[in-house]
């Protein structure tokens, strides 16, 4: 048995509180069990007891044996000692603080119903375990449960966006340059994007906001994508050679240093999808004079929002995929389903992310009703919710879908999923109905 599972118990009163009694048969009666802590220190603080008409108030300990406190170091630590119970599943040893005093222990009792479903659960072979239960549920519970973790997935994006706004001295333009530029690379080419926005700062783009041709130089040259020899059919190609001459003279003014071309995929890519496209795609976007991020920021609606990311690559790239060779002619459009990945995954996170640095709900609220008005992803994750039975009506729940899949599904987490704790409990009586995670 896990300590997570007492903890469980713990905090829903999922137990039998006759049973809770101390060393002399007195029962403990419980008016709060604290505040759940997943970091150091004991697993609940602050909660509140009565024993033999005496209130206690501290922290609460959970072990599946009394002798884990030792074993763990914790009469050795003084942040334990104001530890007013010690709850376990089977009590094997006498157990005492760091001041040498006896650590009230109890066992607790439950119904074995509960560990039994919990142990169905999380062996259950499907990765989405509730999968056979989960249309039993009311659906507004689990949309409601799916809203608390859209917030929380964009929190958890939060943490990369400040990293990378705090390596690039606190520029908002900068930082959103490299979260975005990493998407061009849709998955096969990530890590050459990263690095090509590591290597060409925004600053230097900025400068040359007016000049498409310029910005799409120093794309390509920097990305190693002008090495002579790499498109042996370009030799006489005009633009790659005027390319090539206008990187020269870029690279020179502003030191830059290239990457290997060779990092760059092009297998088993549709042709569309070849860096090459991307680059020229992601130049025309760049150039916006004032910045790309402020631009968005003024965005009120996402009709207007996802306008700025439908691009179109340059005139040369109609009938061309690569540098020198033609191919059939039409025009290189990003499209609605390419620009909805880019506001999916790094413009709706960076807006949402800059509102919470401005402390702005206003900002915040925005970001989250443009991800409520863009299509649902299509994916591997989102079928297998579709074959639990559950349907999202737009990118706000496949994100939190997908969230849900990989942070608590895939883990097992099912004791801090809204859902998994509704299922294992089923049937029972709850002392909060309306709340059924362990965060408290």
């Amino acid at each position: 048995m896990k300590e997570e599972f007492l903890h469980y118990l713990w905090k829903y009163s999922l137990y039998d509180p006759d049973k809770l009694i101390d060393n002399e048969g007195n029962k403990i009666i419980v008016k709060n069990p604290g505040e759940y802590n997943r970091d150091s220190g004991p697993d609940f603080f602050n909660a509140r007891l009565y024993i033999a008409g005496t209130e206690w108030a501290g922290n609460v300990e959970m072990h599946t044996l009394s002798s884990h406190f030792d074993n763990h170091g914790h009469n050795h630590d003084p942040s334990f000692d104001n530890v007013i119970l010690h709850v376990v599943a089977e009590n094997d040893k006498q157990v005492f603080n760091s001041k040498g005093e006896e650590v009230l222990t109890s066992e607790i009792t439950f119904n074995p119903l509960l560990f039994e479903k919990y142990t169905d659960l999380i062996n259950n072979p499907f990765v989405i375990a509730c999968q056979p239960g989960i249309g039993s549920l009311d659906s507004f519970f689990i949309l409601h449960w799916l809203s608390t973790l859209v917030v929380e997935r964009l929190e958890e994006k939060s943490e990369q966006i400040l990293k990378i706004f705090s390596e690039t001295g606190n520029d908002w333009e900068e930082t959103f340059y490299r979260i975005l530029t990493r998407y061009f690379g849709f998955r096969v080419n990530t890590e050459p994007f990263e690095m090509l926005a590591s290597s060409l700062p925004f600053r230097i783009i900025r400068k040359h906001a007016d000049n498409r041709f310029q910005i799409e130089a120093l794309l390509f040259g920097t990305a190693g994508l002008l090495d002579e020899g790499l498109f042996k059919e370009a030799v006489n190609d005009d633009f790659y050679i005027d390319m090539i001459r206008e990187y020269r003279i870029l690279s020179a003014k502003y030191s830059l240093r290239q990457l290997h071309g060779w990092i760059w995929k092009f297998a088993r890519l549709r042709p569309a999808n070849f860096p090459t496209i991307r680059l020229s795609q992601l130049a025309a976007m760049l150039a916006v004079t004032g910045g790309l991020f402020s631009k968005i920021l003024e965005c009120s609606d996402i009709k207007q929002l996802k306008a700025v990311f439908e691009i179109t690559a340059s005139e040369y790239w109609d009938d061309h995929f690569v540098f020198g060779k033609k191919s059939r002619s039409y025009a290189k459009t990003t499209g609605s389903q390419a620009a909805d990945i880019f506001l999916i995954n790094a413009v709706i996170p960076a807006i949402f992310v800059y509102g919470r640095y401005r402390d702005s709900v206003e900002i915040c609220e925005k970001a989250v009703s443009f991800l409520e008005k863009i299509d649902p992803e299509v994916n591997s994750i989102i079928e297998e919710w579709q074959s639990a039975g559950i349907t999202a009506e737009s990118a706000f729940y496949t994100q939190a879908l997908i969230h849900l899949r990989n942070n608590y599904c895939r883990k097992r987490k099912c004791l801090d999923c809204r859902i998994g704790a509704k299922l294992i409990s089923l049937g029972l009586t709850f002392k909060n109905q309306d709340e059924l995670m362990l965060e408290p």
